[in-house]
């Protein structure tokens, strides 16, 4: 009879809804990971260190109230940390926290696997392999997500948005209906949007692909409003208009 497998007890801890569903699902497909709670921030977290068996925390940097590097400073026994955020500059200070690893959003599989493996050998748990991704003919992707604002959550049909902009901190969704302002960064909504009818075209915009009626190297046209192509994404935008066509 096979041994059981020694799960690593995890903890999510960030603001953004659509980026602990991400982390979330990554958990599921690892043998050796077990989720134990999910937070929205530093404070809840510290509760749930302190009454339950944490070894990996999952933390978001940029957070309301208390900073993710704030949370690992005052914890006098804190889990094994990887530290996730949409901003490279605060790597140098993470690692100065002596934290097992650093996911930049949005966060790729194997990027996460690699952070899960080095976590592993420092916990002291055989690493094991990732459960393969559910077969193409039985993925059924969301149809819409939450998004919340004014202090409620919203359904948001995918097949309404006409595209995303960011704002800082914050994220404008124009859709069929009208538009819907909430608190995420790109990067989240970016990983969570179906890459078959979504594609980032800037920094600051993510377009409906059925929604394109027109487009230039330089713009995307879309109703009556144009949409720039950044520099770093133009080679992505064009090849995948291209096959689009």
């Amino acid at each position: 009879m096979d041994k059981p497998v020694k799960k690593i007890k995890c903890l999510v801890v960030d603001d953004e809804p659509l980026a602990r569903e991400v982390i979330s699902r990554f958990i599921a497909r690892v043998p050796s990971l077990q989720l134990v709670a999910e937070c929205e921030n530093a404070i809840q977290a510290m509760t749930i260190v302190q009454q339950q068996e944490i070894e990996l925390a999952f933390v978001d940097i940029q957070m309301p109230e208390l900073l993710g590097t704030e949370f690992i400073k005052i914890l006098q026994h804190p889990p094994k940390m990887i530290l996730t955020t949409a901003y490279p500059e605060y790597a140098l200070e993470g690692y100065d926290l002596d934290v097992v690893d650093y996911l930049l959003k949005p966060i790729q599989f194997e990027r996460f696997l690699k952070a899960i493996n080095k976590a592993a050998l420092q916990i002291g748990v055989t690493p094991q392999p990732a459960a393969p991704p559910p077969a193409k003919q039985e993925e059924k992707p969301e149809s819409y997500f939450y998004f919340r604002t004014d202090r409620k959550m919203v359904k948001v049909m995918l097949d309404e948005i006409i595209y995303i902009e960011g704002m800082k901190n914050y994220i404008r969704i124009i859709t069929d209906k009208g538009a819907i302002i909430t608190k995420n960064s790109m990067a989240a909504v970016e990983a969570m949007l179906p890459e078959a009818a979504f594609i980032r075209t800037h920094r600051s915009y993510i377009v409906s692909r059925s929604k394109i009626r027109s487009f230039t190297g330089e713009v995307i046209g879309i109703g009556s409003t144009e949409i720039p192509i950044g520099k770093l994404f133009k080679n992505n935008v064009m090849k995948a208009l291209a096959q689009q066509a």
